[in-house]
């Protein structure tokens, strides 16, 4: 008999509520998660730079063609293209996902409460981290030099936040 069957026993599972509370959805301070956060900026940095990286290969392909023939010369902008456009966007991507979890890692361990009124050290830390690793089969010096460039993106765009009056981090792409 299916009469004696409540279904507010068995609520969840069918998703009728036993109470009349609403449901109530999970918020997170701090905004999106790591991964979010993550998928978003690579995406976006490998589109940056396969557009930037085509454009060079465009203006590489076009200086650098062997012959004046239209089939040649449509040739040599396909392939300085496809060859700049994946590089610089490969590269970008991978620096971003790099940033992505330093960032996330300084957020997790809360590097920020150590530091005081300094503001971004996460991001900062992030940046030269990031540079760091990417660079770090160079040697310590070309590693440090890398880190070092990171750390003045950060530093670059902190800076200029700060003179146009923009709260830092508002933009939510990267150090941006």
């Amino acid at each position: 008999d299916a009469s004696s069957i409540k279904l507010t026993t068995i609520a969840p599972a069918l998703g009728v509520a036993g109470d009349n509370t609403p449901d109530y959805l999970e918020y997170d301070t701090k905004g999106r998660g790591i991964t979010t956060t993550m998928f978003a900026n690579t995406g976006l940095a490998y589109l940056l730079g396969i557009v930037g990286g085509g454009f060079y290969g465009l203006r590489e392909g076009l200086q650098n063609t062997p012959s004046n023939r239209f089939r040649v010369k449509l040739n040599s902008v396909l392939n300085h293209c496809s060859r700049h456009g994946s590089r610089v966007g490969n590269m970008m991507g991978v620096l971003s996902i790099g940033y992505s979890l330093f960032e996330g890692a300084a957020d997790h361990f809360e590097i920020d409460q150590y530091t005081g009124p300094v503001q971004p050290v996460g991001p900062a830390l992030a940046a030269f981290a990031t540079g760091a690793t990417y660079k770090i089969q160079a040697g310590p010096r070309v590693a440090g030099l890398a880190g070092a460039i990171g750390l003045g993106c950060v530093g670059v765009t902190y800076t200029a936040y700060s003179v146009l009056g923009i709260p830092y981090g508002q933009k939510g792409w990267l150090f941006f």
